[in-house]
Order: structure tokens, then C-alpha cells, then sequence
């Protein structure tokens, strides 16, 4: 497992719109800090739904390139471009729990929930329906907190220290975010303690729903 690309930017407007966000991110070399809520040099435009240490670094793999390039007939992607701080190598969803613990160069990161595209992913894209076929794909890549500040780079190799309690992967966390999850499973997710305090109130409150409806 390994990064293969560190990307940062700060707020300005996505090409072609005027939307400002700090989706826009290019590769950077050299040693890189990371902090509690973001990495040197990166920022978020706003703030109420972006950024904070539930979200302090965002990592999409390298291995969906290929299938998004194919599928889109697009040309110009490259790591950065889904607004990922680390392009990654050997870490997918499907396999990624919420709650794994990654150690990267001197930083100590853990999993905390999936990606959930919004607007700005579909301008970034130029498609304003892009949202759904993203979070449908499952290729959503996966945030981390930042349990150890130190600093990271390009090719660093990432180690997994510990596996998330409760084995929920990313893949499974995103797919629970469709109307037809049942009680149990989205119990069993807002049980696991490293996902985010949001996502667990959401699920916990969606099983509530479910089962007070089936009464």
C-alpha cells in the first residue's frame, strides 16, 4: 500500500464556474505536515460541511482512475482531481474499515467515513448529475482523522496498524446511505465507535425510523 500522489489547494473557483471551493488540488513534492485538520498548504472553503478532524484528510485511490477515464471518455484526470489529499495504491473500499489505523511516513491516520459527493464534485466534473453515478459506483474513496500529527509524502508506504472494530468497510458504509438499508445493518454501522458522530446518528436514527414504522 502506498501514496502515490500528496495534493493540496486552497479555496478558488472551480474552472469554467464561480463556485469557490478547495476541491481544486495539484501534486506536491517534498515532505508534507499533517495537522488535526488538514495537511500544510491545503484548505476548505467552507467550513460547515467541509474540513473539521473528521475530515482532516481525504484519500481516493489511484486504481479508479483507469475505470473513470474509460467510462467518462475523459482524458484529463489525474491525482488531485476528485479533490483527494492522497492518491492512493492497495487500498479500496471494499476492504478499507471504518476505524482502521494507517501509519504513514511519521503521521498516524484512522478511517472515518466514506465520501458523500455534493455540487461541487459535479462542477468540478462539468456534469451536474455526477452525485449519484459517483456514490453509486461505490468508488467513493474514504476520510481520515489524524490521531498522530507528523509529516508525509509522495511514495511513502502506508501500514495498517489496526483493523477497525466492527468490520465495517467504507463500501458497506456508502451503500448503507440507500433507502432500502434495513434496521439491523444500519444499527450494526452506528455501533462501530470510529465512524463519524454524524453518520452514527444518522444511522441510529434511521433504524429507529424503520422499526417504529414496522410496529
Amino acid at each position: 500500500m502506498w501514496i502515490r500522489s500528496v495534493n493540496v489547494g486552497t479555496p478558488q473557483a472551480i474552472p469554467g464556474t464561480t463556485i469557490v471551493s478547495g476541491i481544486v488540488k495539484a501534486p506536491v513534492s517534498g515532505p508534507v505536515a499533517v495537522g488535526v485538520t488538514n495537511l500544510a498548504g491545503d484548505r476548505q472553503a467552507d467550513l460547515s460541511v467541509h474540513g473539521g478532524v473528521d475530515k482532516a484528510v481525504y484519500a481516493y485511490p489511484l486504481e479508479h482512475y483507469a475505470r473513470w477515464t474509460d467510462e467518462l471518455e475523459r482524458d484529463d484526470l489525474a491525482p488531485g482531481w476528485f479533490g483527494e489529499n492522497l492518491t492512493t495504491e492497495g487500498l479500496l473500499e471494499d476492504d478499507v474499515l471504518v476505524g482502521d489505523v494507517l501509519r504513514v511516513g511519521s503521521a498516524l491516520l484512522e478511517v472515518s467515513h466514506p465520501r458523500v459527493p455534493c455540487f461541487k464534485l459535479a462542477a468540478r466534473m462539468g456534469d451536474p448529475a455526477f452525485a449519484k453515478p459517483f456514490l453509486r459506483s461505490g468508488r467513493v474513496g474514504f476520510y481520515l482523522r489524524v490521531l498522530e500529527e507528523g509529516q508525509l509524502e509522495t511514495g511513502d508506504a502506508v501500514t495498517r496498524e489496526r483493523r477497525g472494530e466492527g468490520g465495517l468497510s467504507i463500501l458497506t458504509a456508502a451503500r448503507l446511505l440507500d433507502s432500502g438499508a434495513g434496521p439491523v445493518d444500519l444499527e450494526s454501522a452506528a455501533a462501530v465507535p470510529a465512524l463519524a458522530e454524524g453518520w452514527r446518528e444518522n444511522f441510529a436514527l434511521r433504524a429507529a425510523q424503520l422499526r417504529s414504522r414496522r410496529r
